[in-house]
């Protein structure tokens, strides 16, 4: 983007994936005794990290695959389970339908995330922690793959047309300063550059990018966002015709942030979005 060099920024740390021969992959459990949890190797990399708001009005789900949107809510307590089911999903279906112009949206689940310093993602009777590597949420085998596992007998027919995975991520207070997400502009990653990795539960396999590094890449966060702000992320688009269709993203620290900042704590919808054609 020619907006980039006026932009204020910020020196990032970001988690890219190191090149391996293995197929990376990691357990969401605790592996049989004498497996690894993960073979997958980090490669830190401290990178300009630019201020998205000054071109907020620019962005697209098309384009850069993310967008800042204002988003109110009539949601009083983000715990509260029933408030989001009647509430948040029906609102945040909208406000995805309206950034997209898809005909149909269908939340299908969400994760909220409490940071507690020192504790790992997915570590048991503790909260979900912010996601510290790169990554893109699904690949050119389990997008398809998440709407045959949600959409039961309509997904043959839905499978047919373009459909979108796009994320819904807001702080749930704010201003946030700890942990902030930085989303990497899709148009600067190359063929390549994303190496599908397993994730490995319980009952299942799933398939989400790592990313390698590429110093083309071109990366963004919204400081200080507020809790009646959203970020869209679009994950996965099987349409293939230029426009973006895999964004990856990452939390990281933000050296500006002060220091008595309070943990983050946010929320992510995920959204299948099908279009008429």
């Amino acid at each position: 983007m020619d907006a980039v060099t006026p932009l204020s920024q910020v020196a990032g740390e970001v988690v890219y994936l190191a090149k391996t021969a293995a197929r990376p992959h990691a357990y969401t459990y605790e592996p049989p005794a004498g497996v690894a949890r993960t073979n997958i190797v980090n490669e830190p990399h401290t990178v300009p990290i630019f201020d998205m708001r000054p071109m907020a009005y620019g962005l697209s789900l098309d384009g850069q695959g993310f967008v800042l949107a204002d988003a109110p809510t009539a949601v009083s307590d983000f715990y509260d389970e029933a408030q989001l089911r009647s509430i948040y999903y029906p609102e945040a279906e909208d406000l995805v339908k309206r950034a997209t112009g898809a005909s149909r949206v269908v939340v299908f689940d969400h994760t909220i995330r409490r940071r507690e310093p020192g504790v790992e993602d997915r570590t048991p009777g503790t909260p979900r922690q912010p996601v510290t590597r790169i990554h893109g949420d699904y690949t050119e085998t389990s997008g398809p793959q998440r709407v045959r596992d949600l959409m039961g007998t309509e997904a043959d027919d839905l499978l047919t047309r373009r459909f979108a995975i796009v994320n819904v991520w807001r702080p749930i207070r704010g201003p946030l300063y700890d942990a902030p997400l930085a989303v990497c502009d899709a148009g600067s990653v190359a063929d390549g550059d994303l190496v599908g990795q397993h994730l490995i539960y319980r009952d299942r396999t799933g398939e989400i990018y790592g990313l390698t590094y590429n110093p083309a890449h071109r990366w963004y966060y919204a400081p200080a966002m507020r809790a009646d702000e959203a970020l869209l992320l679009k994950c996965f688009d099987s349409a293939k015709d230029g426009r973006a269709r895999f964004m990856p993203h990452t939390s990281f620290v933000d050296p500006n942030a002060p220091a008595d900042m309070v943990p983050r704590e946010s929320i992510e919808l995920r959204t299948l979005v099908f279009f008429d054609a």
